[in-house]
């Protein structure tokens, strides 16, 4: 009876959404590190007049990232919003199948620009298909949901930070093989190769999954108005509290500006930080470079560890004060990383930066009434993905033109416009110093 019973609860767990968590983020960790060494590779032959190789690669590699990542923040926002409708409707899968299949696709035509030295420029189309497919913009709030019903109301805050918890971890194993695995070479196939192969597997093996195994929970005319728009809301990880009758205007506001110029920090630095660790005097190969990625995936663990640890005495205003200081600390200090060791310090100190915007969403559903929440928390998501159309060039031009001088300015520059996201933050606390207690657990 006992081994008949750990199948079932063996396939019962293959049925829920862990399994498609972890085989698409080690599968992305794989691919991110091979796209920035291809990259890299692809940019050494760069020249620009009257700049150093180095710089001309910098900017070649720093002009790919502008562009693509334009393209895929911008492409997914009308599919992304589709499939949020067909998920209301009950297609559950929608926002899982079609994201993962946009992924595999993306996966497999840098898998083709390496083995069949194909333009670089072909990215660009494989950034359009993982746009047009939903992306991380359909994919994560589509996890976020089948989490949420799969759980118990009083559960559900537990279940999503374990998702996240698990997303950080998985990150963080698949960046720190990602750069030994981008090292295997055979006489037939070149540096990355394998790395890529593997992460097309793993994508191969989450979209199947998606397919026949995920078990979702169908919507039914009875099913309880709670679950059936959790898509927008299921990440913002709050407690339950009563919704307002009207809109807090100012509040809204205040977290908004606040929200935008925090995602203008964050977006900005991360845009440009995996050329600048290429560069002198850094000059990362492909395993440091997974080391790095590694670091980065794990703020997952210590943002959601410090969620847990802090709630008990901050208030929500708090907590997103907390998470901007150690953002704005830490990338004022990555201004002036001249080596590997001040660089995990500096990551070390960026460790609860995940905190803010989980918070910022958090507190904007106990702004508006119930019915205007999903609302609210989609025209954020559009607010951040237009101001990337900002940040994202902006950045990449400040940084081209500072190598000569200062590298690190745009950190500055970053930790600049956190402390500026910490004043309307500080304001709302101000208002209403007694109303922002998370629960005690």
């Amino acid at each position: 009876m006992v081994v008949p019973n750990l199948c079932q609860a063996a396939f019962a767990m293959l049925r829920q959404i862990e399994p498609i968590i972890v085989l698409e983020q080690l599968g992305s960790t794989l691919f991110d590190t091979a796209l920035q060494m291809v990259v890299w590779d692809r940019c050494a032959n760069a020249t620009d007049p009257g700049h150093s190789s180095e710089d001309a690669q910098q900017k070649a590699m720093t002009d790919f990232y502008m562009i693509n990542n334009l393209i895929i923040q911008l492409t997914p926002i009308f599919p992304a919003l589709f499939l949020a409708r067909l998920s209301d409707r009950g297609r559950r899968k929608a926002p899982i199948v079609s994201p993962l299949t946009g992924y595999l696709l993306s996966r497999v035509i840098l898998l083709l620009v390496v083995v069949l030295k194909l333009p670089l420029q072909v990215m660009f189309a494989a950034g359009t298909v993982l746009g047009l497919s939903g992306g991380f913009t359909a994919y994560w709030p589509g996890v976020m949901t089948l989490a949420s019903l799969g759980s118990t109301a009083a559960d559900r805050s537990k279940v999503l930070m374990k998702v996240e918890f698990m997303y950080g971890l998985a990150g963080v194993v698949g960046s720190l093989a990602s750069g030994h695995l981008f090292h295997l070479y055979s006489s037939s196939l070149g540096h990355g190769t394998i790395l890529l192969i593997i992460s097309t597997l793993l994508h191969l093996l989450c979209l199947l999954h998606s397919i026949f195994l995920l078990q979702v929970k169908g919507v039914s005319d009875g099913e309880p108005e709670e679950n059936r728009h959790l898509l927008l809301r299921a990440s913002t990880n709050s407690s339950v509290v009563e919704a307002p009758v009207e809109i807090n205007r100012v509040n809204v506001s205040l977290l908004f500006v606040a929200a935008i110029l925090y995602d203008f920090a964050v977006g900005g630095a991360i845009e440009v930080l995996g050329a600048f660790v290429l560069r002198a005097p850094l000059s990362w190969n492909a395993t440091l470079v997974g080391y790095g990625n590694a670091a980065g995936c794990v703020i997952f663990l210590t943002s959601y560890i410090g969620v847990i640890g802090f709630r008990r005495c901050c208030s929500d205003t708090s907590l997103i004060l907390i998470g901007m200081v150690s953002f704005a600390v830490g990338i004022y200090f990555m201004s002036f990383v001249t080596t590997t060791l001040t660089f995990y310090l500096a990551r070390a100190l960026t460790l609860f930066a995940l905190i803010p915007m989980t918070t910022i969403r958090s507190l904007l559903s106990q702004q508006v009434p119930a019915s205007s929440c999903g609302m609210t928390l989609t025209f954020l998501q559009l607010a951040l993905k237009f101001a990337s159309l900002a940040y994202i060039p902006a950045f990449t031009k400040i940084y081209q033109g500072t190598l000569d001088w200062f590298p690190g300015f745009v950190f500055t520059l970053a930790s600049i416009f956190t402390v500026l996201g910490m004043t309307p933050i500080s304001i709302i606390g101000c208002r209403s110093p007694q109303r922002w207690q998370y629960e005690k657990i």
